[in-house]
Formats: C-alpha cells, structure tokens, sequence
C-alpha cells in the first residue's frame, strides 16, 4: 500500500510518519506540511491511501478529500484532526476513518490494517454485493456500464441485466474504487470503458452513450475534461 502524509505541523506529521513506517508492506510516498504539495501527487495518483489533517493554511484536508471524492479517485482517506466539528461532513465523502488527536499509536496502525484487508478482499471478489430488502444480489464490477439515481433508487446497468437497489451513489462508489469507475455527476457513475461517445447537452454537461445500451448517463463538463486530462 503506498501512502501519502500531509499534516502542517511537523510534530504530528514526524509522529504519522513514525507510526506508518512501521507497518510491513507500507510504503510512504510523501510527507509534507504543503497541502498544496500533497494536492499535486494526489492529481497523479501515485498513492493508495491519504492521511492527512483537517485545518491547514491554503487549501484545508476536507479539500483534499472533496477532490478525491467528486473525481473519484481511487484514493482513501484518513483524517487525523484535533477537531471533531468536521466528522459528518467527513463521512459524506466516504472517508476510511476519522481520528481525533492526541492518539495511540495502535488506533492508527489498526486503521490501516482494516483498510488493507478491506482492499484485499475487494481484489479477490471483483465483486459488488447489493442489499436488497432480504435477498443480497451479487454481480462482477467489470460487467457494470453505469449506475443512475433517481429518487430514492437506484438503477445498475450491465452488460447483461439491470438491477434495482436502494444503496446510495455514496454507497456504491466506496464499493467501486477501481480506476474503471468514475462518478460522471452528481446522480452517476460510469464505466469508462463501454463508453462509446459524449455529445453537448447543456453549456457544462454531456450525455454518456455506451456500447450495447441504449440508455444514457450525464457527465459534467469537469469531468469529461478529467477524463481527458487522466485517462485519454
């Protein structure tokens, strides 16, 4: 697992640098007091996991997270702060873990390994298990073109069925952290590889057209510039 560390205070960033150093098959990538620093590895996503503080000078952790989020990146978070006032808003975005200075050092290491696991065990399965009512549904990540919400459902569509669920987009996409998926708008996430072509709809979006469906997604314009930028 490659991580980066970003903490404006070198006390705490010294501290997370210790700890992480002690934990097998962990490499730390950076270390920085510069979110700003942080920010450009984030763009090249050269890191697995990011643990960073909250309230920093220029541009804040929650920043950093916010753009992990809305780019879907395929990136965790973990926020190490002294203040508790962003825990909600923290877990909006689908944070791995919230922990409040001062710590243990078990507290941290036990996080990681948590993730560690859950990463593997994502790896083995290649799969997406839905809550429905009773049942749980089971379906391959790689045969999924899109995922739309409306209301209060949500609709997956793949190559060989569509499948109704009442989890979240916020919920699907901490299931989805592979490069494959990208959260195009607000109400989808599309698989960047049935996508056929994107055509203006409105002066900052495009529709999504896919290979072998007739139904489309939304994409903003941010995003299909990042798709550019990042993919293509």
């Amino acid at each position: 697992m490659k991580i980066g560390l970003v903490d404006d205070r070198e006390i705490d960033l010294d501290k997370l640098r210790g700890i992480v150093q002690t934990i097998d098959d962990v490499e730390v990538v950076f270390d920085t007091q510069s979110a700003d620093e942080a920010y450009m590895h984030i763009k090249n996503e050269s890191i697995d996991l990011l643990i960073a503080d909250i309230e920093m000078p220029n541009l804040s952790g929650y920043e950093l997270a916010d753009i992990i989020h809305s780019h879907a990146l395929n990136i965790s978070v973990i926020f190490v702060t002294g203040n508790s006032g962003y825990a909600v808003h923290a877990f909006e975005l689908n944070v791995h873990d919230y922990i409040l200075k001062p710590y243990p050092k078990e507290r941290l290491i036990q996080s990681i390994q948590r993730l560690e696991q859950k990463t593997k065990s994502s790896e083995m399965t290649g799969r997406l298990y839905l809550k429905q009512k009773n049942d749980i549904h089971i379906i391959n990540k790689q045969d999924i073109i899109f995922i739309e919400r409306s209301g209060r459902s949500t609709t997956i569509y793949t190559k060989n069925e569509t499948i109704k669920t009442y989890q979240t987009l916020n919920e699907l996409e901490g299931e989805l952290r592979e490069r494959d998926f990208l959260r195009s708008h607000r109400s989808f996430i599309i698989n960047i590889h049935f996508v056929k072509n994107f055509s203006l709809y409105a002066k900052n979006s495009y529709t999504v057209t896919f290979e072998g469906l007739e139904e489309q997604a939304m994409i903003t314009k941010e995003k299909v510039e990042f798709l550019q930028e990042n993919y293509f």
